[in-house]
């Protein structure tokens, strides 16, 4: 008994020894890289062993190049010559052809790795994952066709590693600077020129070294376009970039000199462009220049969001908003019904959560998909296009389809044949005082006739549009009391 207790406090002692050494081993070794790290040190070790201790800090990716014409085997051949054991990866969505004339098999190349992203019967999906290669602090993510131009100047980089994601100008380009405006709830993003030094976005060839624990944030980091993609993410997360002005990297070979590459690289660019907006779920895009172009839906495409059940579109569970195309096609609809109802003289009015809408911020609410106007039944017969749409559904001189519901005896008005987006036209008539509907359809309540006689007006959608008197009893009617003041979240809301 007095043996096995003896044992067991040497084996006591000699664990204790193992973690004392080891921790005094690690401050050993984080007091030798801190020289390395902190600004304004300048460590005076020799080339080759300067050149292991950044190797062991940072991992250069070359993440885009084109399989037609590209520079990136001189490119890792230049950063090998400085630095022979710094980790490279070469990333890219699908094996490029022609091949790379690099002989990945030599020992000398031992530290590069060539990984493509597309799914492979014969490669796990670590083996595909860049993060699954990547064992130092930063990373370097280094433009095709540029050159290391000193070994000094990957550690003078890195120790301007206090502001975050550095950029580093290649060759003599001027970087430009960029504010992101991201709003993702509403879908949209903003660029706009800014003179800053500390930018959200970087416009330029240049390099961009940024700490690991970054990256990993991010949901998508070697998304294309590289490096657009990187900065729209980054600026999701309010990390700002640095540029760095007094150094720089060499240029390598001139690429995509003649027109048709040029007209290639373009094409190649608004097309991942365009897959880029679409997984990052953005449809508007406001450039530096004011130009707004939608992404995602139009007149000639599907409706921007899938089927709506139980009154709740599907990008409420995304905690999103309606996309802003959406609520710009729906007002082109509105903006129609209004001037044909005019037309043929029907009565008609805001109803629901549109005039919910006008009463809040003059427009439609963010979080609806569908413009409710009411309209007096007895007149029906005055629109031709309401007629046809009582047998089958039509479509008028302007490309807008009516018919009538199936769900409900109501109407509804297109945008298109193609593009659901539409306004609900919900027929009322005056019986015993009250404003009454045939059967049960949107969960608009009935309600007193009193409230259109007379009408009023308030603004809508860039519009003034009919609408009920004394609007607030109106709305605290049909949902309940205080409802303009607590309207914010749709979930709490029922707006059927």
């Amino acid at each position: 008994m007095r043996l096995s207790f003896v044992r067991t406090l040497l084996v006591l002692a000699l664990l204790g020894n193992i973690i004392i050494w080891h921790r005094i081993w690690r401050l050993f070794a984080a007091q030798n890289t801190l020289g390395l790290l902190t600004p304004g040190v300048v460590t005076n070790d020799p080339p080759q062993k300067l050149h292991r201790r950044l190797s062991r800090l940072v991992t250069i990716i070359i993440r885009q190049f084109e399989s037609f014409e590209n520079d990136v085997v001189s490119t890792v051949e230049s950063v090998l010559n400085s630095f022979p054991t710094i980790p490279i990866l070469i990333i890219c969505d699908e094996l490029p052809y022609p091949p790379l004339e690099l002989h990945l098999e030599n020992e000398t190349l031992h530290n590069v790795k060539l990984i493509t992203l597309q799914t492979d019967f014969n490669k796990t999906y670590e083996e595909r994952n860049p993060m699954f290669y990547i064992r130092t602090k930063f990373v370097l993510f280094l433009p095709d066709a540029s050159r290391v131009s000193t070994k000094q100047i990957l550690q003078n980089i890195i120790q301007m590693s206090e502001f975050g994601i550095v950029t580093i100008p290649v060759g003599k380009v001027t970087l430009s600077c960029l504010a992101v405006n991201l709003k993702i709830k509403e879908w949209s993003l903003q660029f706009a020129h800014s003179s800053d030094m500390k930018c959200d976005f970087v416009v330029g060839k240049h390099a961009t070294m940024l700490e690991v624990k970054t990256l990993r944030k991010l949901s998508d980091p070697f998304l294309l376009p590289f490096p657009d993609a990187l900065y729209i993410q980054t600026a999701a997360i309010g990390t700002k970039i640095h540029i760095l002005k007094n150094h720089q990297f060499n240029e390598g070979k001139s690429l995509y000199r003649n027109q048709q590459t040029q007209w290639k690289l373009e094409q190649l660019h608004q097309s991942r462009e365009r897959l880029m907006f679409k997984q990052l779920g953005i449809k508007k895009v406001t450039r530096a220049s004011n130009f707004i172009e939608w992404y995602g839906c139009s007149r000639e495409t599907s409706r921007c969001f899938g089927s709506v059940i139980n009154g709740i579109p599907s990008y409420f569970y995304q905690n999103r908003y309606t996309p802003p195309c959406c609520l710009a096609g729906l007002r082109k609809v509105a903006h129609h019904v209004f001037d044909k109802l005019d037309e043929v003289g029907i009565r008609f009015w805001l109803e629901g959560t549109s005039l919910l809408g006008a009463m809040k911020n003059g427009d439609i609410l963010p979080w609806d998909h569908e413009v409710q106007i009411g309209i007096n039944r007895f007149d029906l017969e005055r629109s031709p296009w309401l007629v046809k749409a009582k047998v089958k559904p039509t479509i008028d001189n302007h490309g807008f389809v009516w018919e009538k519901a199936t769900e409900g005896e109501f109407f509804k008005v297109q945008y298109s044949k193609i593009n659901n987006l539409h306004v609900n036209l919900l027929p009322f008539y005056p019986k015993n005082g009250s404003m009454v509907k045939d059967a049960w359809f949107m969960k608009n309540e009935d309600f007193p006739e009193q409230f259109l006689h007379p009408m009023s007006s308030i603004e809508f959608a860039g519009r003034h549009v009919p609408c009920p008197n004394n609007i607030r009893d109106f709305l605290e009617l049909k949902y309940f009391k205080g409802v303009v003041e607590n309207s914010k979240l749709p979930s709490k809301i029922i707006f059927n």
